[in-house]
């Protein structure tokens, strides 16, 4: 996967962490609501003055942002969960986490 599509990612999945409709976000760093989705989607780059509201909007350093390379595709992360689950085995309290965690994931 390129860059473009890996920060688009990692924009997409921070916006969403904070609660941010594509619309309040691209409100909130001056572009359009079309441009935000081109470069969320990887068809486009940020521009440095783009990347430096991002950082303050979703309030996150370079590091955090750029920090894409543990993003998988969602297969490949399904199989990594189902091994460690399997893994787990019979465990009885850290299958406990596991559902609350994921039901908590659920909430909206």
């Amino acid at each position: 996967m390129g860059i473009k599509k890996e920060l688009g990612k990692q924009i997409k999945r921070m916006r969403t962490a904070k609660g941010y409709t594509q619309e309040e976000l691209s409100e909130m760093v001056d572009i359009s609501q079309r441009a935000l989705s081109s470069i969320e989607l990887g068809y486009n780059f940020a521009t440095a003055e783009t990347i430096d509201k991002l950082l303050k909007a979703l309030d996150v350093t370079n590091e955090e942002l750029f920090a894409t390379n543990y993003l998988k595709e969602t297969p490949v992360l399904l199989k990594m969960i189902n091994r460690n689950i399997a893994e787990i085995g019979d465990n009885p309290e850290k299958l406990e986490i596991i559902y609350n965690l994921t039901k908590s994931l659920n909430r909206k």
